[in-house]
């Protein structure tokens, strides 16, 4: 039987929720990549999908007496959902589509406390861009910073330019709400340090 507190196990492959929680002092012990079908269901909104995403990363990630924090994020223009571009032509479509408008990005968080309790939490942000002209779109391809990344774009790079207007939390949109998480991790009994 372990001594001492509980272990903090992240689930997730993305390296900028590690980087989010090591700049509020938080280094998980152990990572993992929770292999899910991140697949919409038909006709599914924004909302429930990033919630039910957070939670089967959770589920796929079984790790007893551990904290097991898992989130997801979205980025939606009404009820519709913004792939993770995984070409040059999808961060094209999503720039294309988010210029000179508003989107919300969602970002749900589940935690797994190691008594079994499960505690979620959604944080959503509105973002507006600019509107962008082709050479803008273009010269944002040729980094590639947009590849994989939730709507065809990352907010703490490059893309950053585009942004006019945001109300809500700036980490959520990178990937993980930092007040928010440490929020749920101290409620449940996590001591962050």
């Amino acid at each position: 039987m372990a001594t001492g507190p509980a272990r903090l196990v992240l689930a997730s492959s993305s390296p900028r929720r590690l980087t989010l929680l090591a700049q509020i002092g938080i280094v998980p012990d152990r990572v993992t990549s929770p292999d899910i079908d991140e697949a919409p269901a038909r006709l599914e909104l924004p909302r429930p999908y990033a919630e039910r995403m957070a939670r089967e990363k959770l589920a796929a990630s079984p790790e007893p007496d551990c904290f097991v924090l898992a989130a997801d994020t979205v980025v939606a223009v009404g009820r519709r959902i913004l792939p993770k571009a995984e070409n040059t032509k999808q961060v094209r479509d999503c720039l294309t589509l988010l210029s000179g408008r508003r989107h919300r990005v969602l970002t749900a968080v589940a935690l797994m406390t190691p008594d079994g309790r499960r505690v979620e939490r959604l944080c959503e942000t509105v973002v507006a861009f600019v509107r962008l002209s082709p050479a803008q779109i273009d010269a944002y391809l040729a980094t590639g910073e947009g590849e994989g990344k939730a709507g065809g774009y990352a907010i703490n790079g490059q893309a950053a330019s585009f942004v006019r207007f945001l109300s809500g939390s700036y980490s959520g949109v990178v990937g993980l709400p930092l007040f928010e998480t440490a929020q749920m991790l101290r409620g449940a009994g996590w001591s962050i340090p």
